[in-house]
């Protein structure tokens, strides 16, 4: 399962495009409804018309809200943070830590929790896989790499396409569309794949980072010719490359574009709803999933 590097960047607008007055180094077509300074999407915060910069959010409408209500949050309705990349840099922090215990404790470490259906494991000497009830391969899977290349390039592109995500979604919007994805993408590989396929890597969660990048650069009507363009080629290499799990790719893509959408759209006065439980209703498909392929081939 691997990945191409590469990402668009947020906020582009072509040449002369205005700076975010609050990070120079990034162009944005965006500004702020109260005061018509150039926000980028870390900055925005939604309003009623348009969206707001953290400054005059600080200072209060002159609506009388609380502290609380006019509290900096992104364009999916999380909280603004001092750091708007934690959560990418944690999870590149596990994932070179499961690369590096693989390479100490090489093929049974792997062997134990790569993503497969049904097999028989030499270094374990037993038969393993979901189907043998080891539902945690789905999630350990996306932690794991079959190589310093493979790694290189799904670290790269998660931090690429992650960071930014990241800082329009807030943490844990975009963790849970991370964590969804990958599922997603491990289930459809579970499903479709041969039982005795073993695939390991983040490149399920990462086709979903693309996907719900590609719906929120619609969503803020940007170029969204990058992103497609970068999708394209990351599809094309997926079904011309050999050894490449494309289900996990497919799935995880899906259950991006489909959380992603959940995220930037859902209503205001009913986005925790919507945004969550759309996480969970992709929750509720992977299990599906892997209970019907447990069952057949069990």
């Amino acid at each position: 399962m691997d990945q191409a590097p590469g990402s668009p960047r947020i906020g582009q607008d072509g040449p002369g495009a205005p700076t975010c007055y609050r990070h120079p180094d990034r162009e944005t077509g965006i500004r702020c409804t109260r005061c018509e300074r150039p926000i980028c999407p870390e900055c925005m915060v939604s309003a009623s018309v348009g969206f707001q910069c953290p400054d005059c959010v600080r200072d209060g409408s002159g609506t009388g809200h609380t502290p609380a209500a006019s509290r900096p949050r992104t364009v999916a309705g999380g909280t603004v943070t001092a750091d708007p990349r934690l959560v990418t840099k944690i999870l590149i922090g596990l994932n070179v830590a499961f690369f590096l215990v693989q390479l100490a404790v090489g093929n049974p470490f792997t062997d134990r929790f790569e993503m497969v259906g049904q097999a028989y494991i030499p270094s374990l000497g037993s038969v393993g896989g979901v189907a043998q009830g080891e539902w945690y391969r789905l999630l350990t899977a996306m932690f794991l790499h079959g190589g310093y290349i493979h790694i290189a390039f799904n670290m790269l592109s998660l931090w690429w396409i992650g960071g930014p995500l990241e800082a329009a979604l807030g943490r844990a919007r975009y963790l849970a569309l991370y964590l969804a994805a990958g599922l997603a993408g491990s289930a459809l590989s579970y499903l479709v794949a041969a039982p005795n396929q073993p695939s390991v890597g983040a490149s399920g969660a990462i086709f979903g980072l693309f996907g719900a990048m590609a719906v929120l650069m619609r969503r803020l009507r940007y170029d969204m010719r990058p992103v497609i363009a970068l999708l394209v080629i990351n599809l094309v290499i997926t079904f011309g490359w050999g050894g490449i799990a494309w289900q996990a790719h497919i799935g995880g893509l899906v259950a991006g574009v489909v959380t992603g959408y959940a995220m930037v759209h859902a209503p205001r006065e009913r986005r925790n709803l919507v945004q969550y439980g759309t996480c969970a209703l992709v929750l509720v498909a992977v299990v599906v999933m892997t209970v019907v392929r447990t069952a057949q081939l069990t």
